[in-house]
């Protein structure tokens, strides 16, 4: 069974920017992974007028491993990390990063040979929805609790169909929310199923198809008025009536050897947006025809870039992306046409993580440099840059209002916009 506390674990590092109360009452709220709508587009952000030279550091706490993203609700902090043996989930206090609730429960796990640096995951993000908080282990354990108080609310356990219950080197497919029902990918290399539970009681509700499932996270549209999740798994590009189960489309879209299906899908005006280890990025349209069958288009497959386990973002119609061709570099597709736009400079790292906003793209490497790049496809233009972590950051930023959340190799902290930097009017 899970152990619950209620005490803190704070390191306060640095005090002087202190919490803003007014600011963080009606702070964004960051409910999974890339946010509310799983496209990293932070709605109802004010840039800076001019962004400043550093940020502050208004506290750092210890949470352990893992590449999950924080949520944020409520003045609230939930976290999904490891320590040791067992997984954590925490709610913290916003303002001051002190401990509210913590749980934790043993997950062992064999990291499979050629991740050991990547650790014992979690490589799921969390998901917050009608004061639920749903996470799901690196060993694909999926858990249900209760965001105020942390009890433990149900627990789904697959692995007697599937053994192991994940991927080689781990799950990593985070949970998506519709309503009353979660929907994730469950399975191993051999076979799998996507499926729908009951969110308050875990009664599953669907399942669909026996392909196995990938390291990439489902996205939720709409297209042609009919509400479906689009799932990219070891075998295909699929769209689900997110409904009943019923699979509405499919395009071949397999993995490759060692070449692994890892971003999430980016979806634009129609455009279902892919991008794959060592194969380029590519534009699929799905439309339901007059006899109620679909069919798939594929618009273009540009081969210049490449989309290893980053997910892109879309702003303004113009697709932004760190490829891992030049030992990473950063880059700019325009969705319409397949076009390559700029590319930035090369070895710029293994990873980078994305935030879209008003007129700029947030990138956050795996070396812990936080990125402000302006977004328009005339040329690459690095507007600000920062340095937020001293340890790997693999998990994605989460944007306040005031400041940023950055999950580092083991730690979370809370970065603040100095009070003098005065908002856009």
């Amino acid at each position: 069974m899970p152990r619950i506390f209620a005490r803190s674990s704070l390191l306060l590092l640095v005090s002087l920017a202190c919490a803003r109360p007014s600011l963080i009452a009606a702070d964004i709220e960051w409910t999974g992974w890339l946010g509310p709508q799983r496209t990293g587009r932070v709605e109802g952000y004010t840039p800076p007028a001019s962004w400043p030279d550093q940020f502050e550091k208004q506290w750092q706490v210890d949470v352990g491993t893992g590449y999950g993203s924080p949520l944020v609700a409520d003045g609230r902090v939930w976290q999904h990390a490891r320590l040791g043996e067992n997984e954590v989930v925490w709610c913290l206090d916003l303002a001051t990063g002190e401990t509210i609730w913590q749980q934790s429960y043993e997950t062992p796990f064999k990291i499979g040979g050629g991740a050991e640096f990547h650790g014992k995951g979690p490589k799921s993000s969390p998901e917050l929805a009608d004061g639920r908080v749903f996470t799901l282990s690196i060993t694909g354990l999926l858990s249900a609790w209760n965001a105020e108080t942390g009890q433990q609310l149900w627990q789904r356990d697959y692995s007697t169909k599937f053994s192991p219950n994940h991927p080689y080197w781990g799950a990593s497919t985070s949970p998506l929310v519709d309503g009353d029902r979660v929907i994730l990918h469950v399975g191993n290399d051999e076979g799998g199923t996507l499926i729908a539970l009951n969110a308050a009681t875990g009664e599953e509700l669907w399942r669909q198809g026996k392909d196995a499932p990938s390291y990439s996270s489902a996205i939720l549209v709409e297209i042609d008025g009919v509400r479906q999740v689009i799932d990219w798994n070891q075998r295909v590009l699929t769209g689900v009536d997110a409904a009943t189960g019923k699979q509405l489309w499919e395009t071949p879209f397999p993995q490759v050897s060692s070449d692994q299906n890892m971003p999430t899908p980016s979806f634009h005006e129609g455009h279902v947006i892919v991008g794959a280890e060592n194969r380029g990025v590519r534009s699929f349209t799905p439309r339901l025809k007059k006899d109620g069958d679909w069919t798939v288009t594929e618009n273009w497959h540009q081969k210049d870039v490449a989309l290893d386990m980053a997910t892109a973002v879309v702003n303004d119609g113009l697709l932004y992306g760190f490829s891992h061709y030049r030992r990473g570099q950063l880059f700019c597709l325009d969705i319409a046409s397949g076009e390559v736009l700029w590319s930035g400079p090369g070895r710029t790292g293994d990873n980078a993580t994305f935030l879209s906003i008003e007129g700029y793209v947030i990138a956050l490497t795996d070396s812990g440099e936080l990125q402000i790049v302006a977004a328009t496809g005339d040329g690459f233009e690095q507007v600000a840059s920062y340095k937020v972590a001293d340890t790997p950051s693999w998990a994605p930023p989460v944007l306040l209002k005031d400041g940023i959340l950055i999950k580092a190799e083991n730690t979370l902290a809370r970065w603040s916009l100095p009070e003098a930097s005065d908002k856009r009017p």
